[in-house]
């Protein structure tokens, strides 16, 4: 049986019936059994010793608490409650651990005793409302309970609920309440990381579908054009950045696409860059093309964008119904880059291109018409790709750089995705790591026969 502790009360001046605080005098260190937990909350030399609030019923305060120490030899203190409302009062953030007596007034009976109303047998709930209460108070805080011998059911079921642990009111004593506390505290700490981390997973994963959502689904049903992209935002742990792409098949068979580049990396960006993409996809839909089309866009950007420094370059073919002509224009965008059989890959012309959307007001955007030819691959892609250093000087992969990186996977027989996540994986070797920049690479191809 444990030895009762002497105790000090200390009840607020102001008002009276409040709940005891006790305190107990040190006692000799109490050894710990092998195997016990030795980190604590507080685990260092001058650490704020633990508090434990007890909540029983007696008004005598005869539940005998016996002495505890902590792992570091501290005394553990104690403060009590005599019912809910005088726990929530002392129910402080320097409260480490709650010992809840399944027996307070409205815990509800014991299983097999007859409820409330006096017929039947009680209900989970109704046996551990008070705990319930308490966990609902306290919901960061480590639980015990405290409960006879002939209970076991209802202190496995408190467990189950959300207690950390029970204990026998006949059993108790200083070692076993000091270890209990320990790893109940321990216990609720780890609970709570794995909650925060299963909840970071969960928001990660909506997160990702939802950007993944955002991603566009290119409309070429009928086109016997082929098409591959590849994208790589430059924010860390991120599916999308201010880079963005499309393409979509008009009713008149005209096969339409598009890349862009909203300036900076950030979550703003990234969600104009979708606007933009939007926005394109529904004014080509409606007819738009060329300067009419780039003129537009320009307008959404100024009215959606975070502030006024902000600017997109965009570059958009139209290809031909026979797939032998697009147009093309350029808003501050570097060219395309267009390879045919039996002749090196190289840039389309890029002369008299408009400057980038957001620059200029009443900017004008030419539309340069090109013969593509019957067989070829034309390849849209953002600066991410070319802006990456070559080695560890100052000097950048740059335009003329990438036409021979895509010429030497040509030489190897690579075409399509393959091609696009070798041009993307080289550009990242090069750089010695991952680019700083959003990347997007879109290939068309066609092959005629």
């Amino acid at each position: 049986m444990p030895v009762p502790v002497p105790r000090q009360r200390e009840t607020p001046a102001t008002e009276s019936g409040q709940a005891v605080l006790h305190t107990v005098a040190p006692p000799a260190p109490v050894a710990l059994g092998a195997g016990v937990a030795q980190a604590t909350p507080h685990a260092t030399p001058h650490a704020t010793p633990l508090t434990l609030l007890v909540i029983e019923d007696d008004p005598a305060g005869g539940l005998t608490v016996p002495e505890i120490l902590d792992a570091d030899g501290h005394r553990i203190r104690l403060r009590t409650a005599r019912n809910l409302t005088e726990a929530e009062r002392l129910l402080t953030p320097d409260v480490h651990c709650i010992l809840l007596d399944l027996d307070l007034p409205g815990s509800g009976p014991r299983t097999g005793t007859a409820g409330i109303t006096g017929a039947g047998t009680a209900t989970a709930v109704e046996q551990l409302s008070a705990l319930h209460q308490v966990l609902r108070l306290a919901p960061r805080h480590a639980v015990l309970v405290l409960t006879g011998e002939d209970d076991v059911e209802r202190a496995a079921e408190a467990v189950r609920v959300g207690a950390q642990d029970f204990l026998f009111r006949d059993e108790l004593d200083g070692r076993l309440l000091s270890r209990a506390i320990r790893y109940a505290v321990e216990r609720k700490r780890a609970d709570i990381a794995q909650y925060k981390l299963a909840e970071s997973k969960l928001r990660a994963q909506e997160n990702a579908r939802l950007e993944r959502g955002l991603l566009p689904t290119p409309l070429l049903e009928g086109s016997d054009l082929r098409f591959a992209a590849r994208y790589r935002p430059g924010r860390s742990r991120a599916l999308l950045g201010g880079d963005f792409y499309d393409a979509v098949r008009t009713p008149d068979g005209t096969v339409h696409a598009m890349i862009g580049d909203v300036c900076g990396h950030g979550p703003d960006e990234a969600a104009l860059g979708v606007e933009l993409r939007i926005a394109w996809r529904a004014l080509t839909l409606a007819g738009l093309c060329g300067d009419d089309l780039l003129a537009t866009l320009q307008e959404v950007l100024e009215v959606e964008r975070p502030c006024e420094e902000i600017f997109a370059t965009l570059c958009t073919v139209d290809i031909a119904p026979d797939g032998r002509r697009a147009g093309l224009c350029l808003a501050g965008h570097p060219a395309p880059l267009i390879s045919r059989p039996g002749r090196r890959a190289q840039l389309l012309p890029y002369e008299n291109s408009g400057p980038a959307l957001g620059l200029l007001p009443r900017a004008r955007w030419p539309r340069r018409q090109v013969e593509l030819g019957g067989t070829w691959s034309l390849m849209l892609y953002t600066d991410g790709l070319i802006e990456g250093r070559i080695g560890e000087g100052r000097e950048r992969l740059g335009q003329d750089g990438m036409v021979e990186m895509i010429n030497r996977h040509l030489d190897r027989g690579l075409s399509g995705e393959g091609l696009l996540e070798a041009s993307v994986t080289e550009a990242r070797r090069l750089n010695g790591g991952e680019l700083t920049d959003d990347v997007a690479v879109v290939l068309l191809s066609r092959a005629e026969g």
